[in-house]
């Protein structure tokens, strides 16, 4: 068989009741809820939970809310197979954090306080209504970047901030700059163009302030080296030493998450299973756009799918 990556979703995978089933069959997935709700200060597990989910959508209560549902189905899969562990661990933005408590190189409840913070400081960032981003779609990387630059130049700054899969990137910036650079990329031959309901301009230069304030909470947060190696969203490569990872950590909240490269490096240096550890199929549907048709993708969220998994033969 070849190399096994987890894989763990970002900010946009939420749904209210995410995890709760899990927790109800799953002395380990339940004690990662209770931790959370021990950590923050409040529960997290009933807004996972009940929501309500204007709440649940918020920033803030959003990326510890992904973390936990994530991290509590990581905890229930190695509650029935310890032994099963993966060649690689990767997760989109806020994945990235799941990934490296799969890895050992953060404990859930340090995770789970800076993403916290995180999320808060990337609400405060930018005021409401400055910022913007959209999905640009089946243009090429190298035109969009070029559009990119040119709208920035002339004062309106906006980049690439997510490389989904092929046909797929997310721009970022100022509000007027991803307007700009959106009509240009209709222009230069995109199908479509659609704006993304988010509360700030994430992986862009705009998100600064944000990455300067995480690098002071990441300063007092134990990084341990990666028992396995992460495959980082800023540099599509592995990244295994505590410093490393700190400075990666901080460069995500500002730089575009190389999705797409991830995968695909992943792919050349064997793996042929992706399992996707959290809520919603996100992850799935964008692998299955990069990697070669005979990959095996898995989606595991609940109590069923992590059956399904267990009994699928993959395991033996």
């Amino acid at each position: 068989m070849g190399k096994v990556a987890f894989v763990f979703p970002g900010q946009g995978s939420q749904f209210v009741g995410m995890g709760q089933t899990l927790s109800e069959q799953s002395e380990a997935a339940r004690n990662v809820f209770e931790q959370a709700d021990e950590a923050l200060g409040f529960s997290l597990s009933a807004l996972c939970f009940q929501g309500p989910e204007e709440e649940l959508r918020l920033t803030a209560n959003t990326q510890p809310a992904i973390l936990t549902a994530s991290v509590a189905v990581l905890a229930a899969l190695r509650e029935k197979r310890p032994d099963f562990q993966p060649d690689f661990v990767a997760g989109h933005s806020l994945g990235e954090y799941s990934a490296l408590v799969a890895a050992g190189a953060l404990d859930f409840a340090d995770a789970v306080k800076t993403v916290r913070a995180r999320g808060q400081f990337m609400e405060e960032a930018v005021p409401a209504g400055q910022g913007a981003m959209s999905a640009v779609l089946n243009l090429d990387r190298t035109v969009l970047q070029t559009v990119c630059e040119e709208v920035t130049a002339s004062g309106h700054p906006v980049q690439l901030a997510n490389l989904n899969c092929p046909g797929q990137i997310v721009i970022s910036g100022s509000a007027e700059g991803v307007k700009l650079a959106g009509e240009k990329a209709k222009a230069a031959g995109a199908k479509r163009v659609l704006p993304l309901n988010v509360s700030g301009p994430f992986h862009s230069s705009l998100m600064q302030p944000a990455a300067d304030k995480l690098h002071a909470v990441l300063a007092g947060v134990t990084v341990r080296d990666a028992s396995i190696p992460v495959v980082a969203n800023v540099t599509a490569r592995p990244v295994s030493a505590a410093q490393p990872i700190v400075d990666s950590l901080v460069q995500q909240v500002s730089a575009p998450v190389l999705w797409e490269d991830s995968v695909q490096w992943m792919v050349e240096q064997g793996v042929t299973t992706f399992v996707e550890i959290g809520p919603g199929k996100v992850l799935a549907g964008l692998v299955k756009k990069i990697a070669p048709a005979d990959t095996t993708i898995i989606s595991v969220q609940d109590m069923e799918s992590l059956t399904e998994l267990l009994n699928g033969g993959l395991l033996c």
